[in-house]
């Protein structure tokens, strides 16, 4: 395919309005819901590489007045809005890592018996840092995520052109993020949750495989689960990663959508037929301990983050109050509130969820 269509189907895809942007207001505490994320990140204030790994906390208002799923920025010149708005009402930076990890562990202590995960979540290509941290404070509002928000984010260019430099810099980010983990396990009072959407998932894959290397069994063997959702990897690449980190984190599920066109553009560029986020069959990956979650039924716009922005699959999902018995073996006749949404099984290693109609 000529490179000028390419180009064009890149600023296609995003071509969705104005990019965001950190806006402080700490009066907004007081109008919307506050999700406080943990953030360790290697990534500079204008989006550029870090040598080490900074770490901070984060309170993002998540504003009353809006459709779930959604994420709405201050219009430029406009003075911020509480109630509709994203907005920043306080942080706090730590000098140490063991600073960081003592405040972290202290917001893990305060949780209920049985809440007491830490959520580490990873963002894809093509964001900036503030889409990266709104965007896991909208999941943690929408999806009601259990346990406590962490943030890895990594140094994205934020631009739709730049798909080369970002899988560069999810290399340059392995130590950042493999570190970031081993402090999520040591603050954890129950289990880390990993979570990682798109490009982020292969830095996620990397970075696991590098703690296997390093022979830090402990690291993995405190990971509850690990979620990637969209993962933009190549399935052969994604098998010798799984080898290398040997026994996967339990569940291990990976959300898939062949409408996925971020997916199938990144396919097209890699000269390949598929990505491992747009697999509609689980044979390429069927011998290993992995559930594939197709949600592709539910695509909209580009169909590159059905989890976080469409409201039927939310609604689903939080209807699951225990997702790892969800995704567990037992799915042959549904579970729960799922077998209203249609859950259909085709293999061992496959579930597919349709609306119910």
């Amino acid at each position: 395919m000529p490179r000028r269509v390419i180009l064009a189907l890149l600023l296609g895809l995003a071509a969705c309005g104005p990019r965001g942007e950190i806006t402080m207001a700490p009066e907004a505490a007081e109008v919307g819901t506050v999700e406080r994320i943990y953030v360790a990140s290697n990534r500079t204030f204008d989006g550029s590489r870090h040598e080490g790994v900074s770490f901070g906390r984060v309170d993002v208002s998540v504003p009353p007045q809006r459709k779930p799923g959604s994420i709405t920025y201050p219009r430029k010149g406009a003075k911020p809005d509480p109630g509709t708005d994203f907005l920043v009402s306080g942080y706090a930076r730590f000098n140490r890592p063991q600073d960081f990890r003592a405040d972290l562990r202290r917001a893990v202590a305060a949780r209920p018996q049985g809440d007491r995960d830490v959520v580490l979540f990873v963002h894809g290509y093509n964001n900036t840092f503030a889409e990266g941290l709104y965007r896991f404070a909208q999941i943690e509002r929408d999806l009601r995520l259990p346990g406590v928000p962490m943030h890895f984010s990594w140094p994205s260019r934020g631009s739709p052109l730049a798909y080369a430099a970002d899988r560069d810099s999810v290399l340059y980010s392995r130590d950042g993020l493999s570190r970031s983990i081993q402090i999520a396990t040591e603050a954890s009072g129950g289990k880390a949750i990993l979570v990682a959407h798109s490009m982020g998932a292969l830095l996620l894959m990397e970075s696991l495989r590098q703690i296997a290397i390093a022979g830090d069994r402990r690291t993995l063997d405190r990971i509850g689960a690990v979620v990637l959702l969209s993962p933009d990897i190549d399935v052969g690449v994604f098998r010798t990663q799984a080898r290398a980190i040997g026994r996967l984190p339990q569940p291990f599920i990976i959300f898939t959508s062949g409408r996925d066109r971020a997916l199938n553009l990144s396919a097209l560029i890699s000269a390949e037929p598929v990505r491992l986020g747009n697999l509609t069959d689980a044979r390429p990956v069927a011998d290993l301990p992995v559930t594939l979650v197709d949600v592709g039924a539910f695509s909209s716009g580009d169909g590159h983050f059905n989890v976080a922005t469409s409201p039927a699959l939310m609604r689903i999902l939080t209807q699951a109050q225990e997702l790892n018995s969800v995704f567990s073996s037992d799915v042959g006749g549904g579970v729960g509130p799922l077998t209203r949404a249609a859950l259909h099984v085709e293999r061992a290693a496959q579930i597919v969820i349709s609306p119910s109609f």
